[in-house]
């Protein structure tokens, strides 16, 4: 899949500066995929698209849906393009651009925003008929199911759908049927939202691609329980007869947590997947790839073998691994994928099965730089040891910036290690371009490089703490920080490499 040395930005939407308290699809997405191009760059990663939630922490891994995007995503300034709004409705709500995103003020903003350029729509309905109608058909195997999913959520107050009445919760047609009729405008709102995404979405796709730019993606492995993919498809879970989880994932103690990491997310009965020939795992992949050109798959692992923790468990200490038919659903997956434009996240405690796995269908896995320098010549991420076929980091968006791991985490032993490799002591305003170099000079056929680590960016840039369920996905870069000679200066260190 990755045939040519090039190089890439990692950069989440909600980071851009904007005038809704959360970066969106608007301008300054245009103006990043320009400075991209200006940069030599071949990619721009994301993380996932999916909605978030003030409930739950704003996490893009944690959603009510894995095919339905983030209308906190929409530009209001593209819906005026459109003629769906006025100036006059969206001059009142801008805001100056900060370098934290203000979930709440976005949330209450889009939502009220979007209601009108909903009647407005209604109006002009006839004006989009056609692209409407042909969204909803190809979309037809989630978006009335999720559209009713979001509509009963607050119907019911905002419940787990496993406490709404048991006609509800388990899906009775006739009461299915009922509320599709009695909520048909609110239902119609929840699709309207997801047209209007999706629309402003693949224009910018479209823009990227056109400027030579590829877009890497994110889906995590496991849904969450409080999610339309759970209720419409509860058979494909491990739950009881009340719906409720018997296992919950997670993985075992790691670099991230000593304890391990308790996600909660239901698992996987893989037993009805294998006996639907892995139908829906197919359809959710086809949909990530009409969103992205490629895909990194999270905690990979999890697709050979996952950690299974029973249900009401303190830590993840007490799980254990239980095996998945890869076999089969690998063979099913390179009939349909035959390029396999996937991405494994290879991090964290990683068995022979899954290096086999890797291995066989050539996929890229990752080496992430601040985890190399503990000592040891043989750490398979310090750059002597990286192989073709790999994706380097300098950081991701579960750990620390570059400069913030230097200044924070690195011990006196690792700093030494560090000099000693690179041949000459730095200081802390030095570290993060340096390894920007060494992941631009790896043998790895791809290097991805956070903005924050562009931007020689400390802790307080950071995106994620995992473990931690609030304050996270909350850095936004500042306008003026995305200043030409910061990508011309990459562009030149890319191109002694060979990136661009």
């Amino acid at each position: 899949m990755l045939i040519s040395r090039a190089y890439g930005v990692l950069l989440h939407i909600t980071s851009l500066p904007s005038d809704y308290g959360v970066g969106d699809l608007g301008s300054w997405a245009y103006r990043f995929a320009g400075l991209l191009c200006r940069a030599g760059a071949s990619y721009w990663q994301i993380l996932p698209l999916t909605p978030t939630s003030l409930e739950k922490g704003n996490s893009p891994y944690s959603s009510s849906s894995t095919f339905a995007g983030n209308p906190l995503l929409i530009s209001p300034d593209l819906l005026v393009e459109e003629g769906l709004l006025k100036q006059d409705d969206v001059s009142r709500y801008r805001v100056e651009s900060r370098s934290r995103a203000d979930y709440s003020y976005a949330y209450r903003v889009k939502e009220e925003l979007l209601v009108k350029a909903y009647e407005e729509f209604k109006k002009r309905h006839r004006d989009f008929v056609d692209e409407y109608e042909r969204f909803i058909e190809e979309n037809s195997y989630w978006i009335e199911d999720y559209a009713l999913f979001m509509v009963l959520k607050k119907v019911f107050g905002g419940k787990l759908w496993i406490e709404w009445p048991r006609e509800y919760r388990d899906r009775d047609p006739h009461t299915l049927q009922k509320a599709r009729k009695e909520f048909r405008d609110k239902i119609d709102f929840e699709i309207f939202k997801q047209f209007v995404f999706y629309k402003q979405w693949f224009k910018l796709k479209r823009y990227c691609n056109s400027l030579g730019i590829r877009v890497i993606g994110d889906i995590p492995y496991y849904v969450d329980l409080d999610s339309a993919d759970v209720w419409t498809h509860p058979e494909l879970f491990k739950l009881d007869k009340e719906k409720k989880p018997l296992f919950v994932g997670g993985v075992p103690p790691d670099y991230f947590s000593p304890t391990g990491q308790l996600w909660g997310n239901p698992v996987y009965d893989w037993k009805k997947h294998e006996e639907t020939g892995f139908e829906w795992w197919i359809k959710r992949l086809e949909h990530a790839l009409r969103v992205y050109d490629i895909v990194r798959i999270d905690h990979f692992r999890g697709l050979i073998a996952y950690w299974e923790i029973p249900a009401g468990s303190p830590t993840a200490a007490t799980g254990k691994w239980v095996e998945v038919p890869y076999e089969k659903f690998f063979r099913v997956l390179t009939r349909r994928f035959p390029t396999m434009p996937f991405i494994a996240e290879d991090l964290g405690f990683i068995t022979p099965d899954v290096r086999e796995v890797i291995h066989k269908y050539s996929l890229p896995g990752m080496k992430v730089l601040v985890f190399a320098f503990d000592g040891s010549p043989d750490n398979p991420y310090l750059p002597h040891n990286h192989d073709r076929n790999f994706v380097v980091y300098t950081s991701t968006h579960d750990t620390n910036t570059v400069r913030g791991w230097f200044e924070e985490e690195a011990s006196e032993y690792q700093k030494k290690f560090l000099f000693r490799y690179l041949g000459r002591e730095l200081k802390p305003d030095e570290v993060s371009w340096e390894f920007i170099r060494l992941a631009l000079s790896s043998v790895c056929r791809l290097a991805v490089i956070p903005l924050q680590d562009i931007l020689n960016l400390g802790s307080k840039a950071r995106m994620n703490r995992p473990g931690t369920a609030f304050g996270n996905w909350e850095w936004r870069v500042l306008p003026q920080q995305l200043n030409k000679e910061i990508f011309d200066k990459l562009r030149e260190l890319a191109e002694i490499y060979g990136r661009t």
